[in-house]
């Protein structure tokens, strides 16, 4: 028996560790659909995820994760600059492997991303976004350098990996396409035509509120996951399940 639990910085080895064990992929059929969590009034009410869901409806996927209650309300305070900037994010982890989003196979643990980060702008084409919500595929690894565990994969100097064509120019595998991203009440969702990402239909995900941080010095990790203030399944196992919508 394989136990898969969250300690310290090991996030991204539990996911793989119950990957391995077949806890995705053996999913029984009452597990087949979102995750529903307790509150926790430990937790920031805006941060406090109580269900995630993905799911089909109208040729679109609809990710979706409702909170305790202020989706949105809570952003960073504005710094005046790049270095040492805060990001927040609602995020989905799936099972997707990193080429069906534009990147090359099989770099790490692929992630629909809500943020908010008034410091920068990483729209594509050098657009603008740094004053609202907006959504990003990012492929996320363990790296113990940053405090949560996990960061934003860097690109290496000098090197060339394929790209998605929305690609907002930072060395990270980050993704910039504009997908509608709304935040109101509770709730929040994005909305991504399934002819952009086929592959969502037989995935399975996870949902985390986070807070990141680039880097101080500019040097790789250049984004990291500084704070996570919960985990939908509790141990980042991905137990969710893409359905139709009813």
């Amino acid at each position: 028996m394989i136990v898969c639990t969250p300690r310290g910085i090991g996030l991204v080895a539990t996911a793989l560790c119950c990957l391995a064990s077949g806890l995705v992929s053996g999913l029984s059929a009452a597990a087949a659909h979102g995750i529903e969590t307790a509150p926790d009034q430990a937790v920031m009410a805006s941060f406090d995820i109580v269900e995630t869901r993905i799911v089909t409806d109208h040729g679109h996927a609809v990710f979706s994760t409702r909170v305790r209650a202020d989706a949105g309300k809570a952003t960073p305070s504005a710094t005046g600059k790049f270095q040492g900037s805060e990001v927040y994010a609602y995020v989905w982890p799936t099972s997707l492997n990193s080429a069906d989003v534009g990147f090359e196979k099989d770099q790490g643990i692929v992630a629909l991303a809500v943020t908010f980060h008034p410091d920068f702008d990483d729209a594509a084409y050098g657009g603008k976004n740094r004053d609202r919500w907006h959504s990003h595929w990012v492929v996320l690894n363990e790296d113990k350098a940053c405090p949560g565990g996990l960061k934003v994969k860097d690109i290496p100097e000098g090197t060339k990996p394929k790209l998605p064509e929305t690609w907002p120019g930072a060395p990270i595998l980050i993704d910039s396409p504009d997908y509608r991203t709304d935040l109101k009440a509770d709730l929040v969702e994005v909305h991504i035509p399934l002819e952009k990402i086929g592959a969502i239909a037989t995935a399975s995900f996870d949902g985390v509120t986070a807070g990141l941080r680039v880097n101080a010095n500019l040097h790789a990790p250049l984004l990291c996951v500084t704070n996570i203030h919960k985990v939908a399944s509790g141990a980042l196992s991905l137990p969710g399940k893409v359905v139709p919508a009813k």
